[in-house]
């Protein structure tokens, strides 16, 4: 019912953000990974550093 269509909106809305903070952001994979911590992007923020958009206590 609702709580199942305001789940995918909410999931649809999170992709685009990701989608255009990969743009904004290249290198980090924002578009692949979503924002989780996947090993990809914990490589990501090794060879960059972590962009302003990125929570300072995610690498703690």
């Amino acid at each position: 019912g609702n709580i199942a269509a305001a789940s995918v909106v909410a999931k649809t809305w999170r992709d685009a953000l990701m989608d255009g903070l990969d743009r904004l952001h290249p290198g980090y994979g924002f578009a692949q990974h979503k924002g989780y911590g996947t090993a990809l992007h914990k490589q990501a923020i090794e060879r960059l550093g972590l962009s302003p958009v990125h929570r300072r206590t995610f690498c703690e």
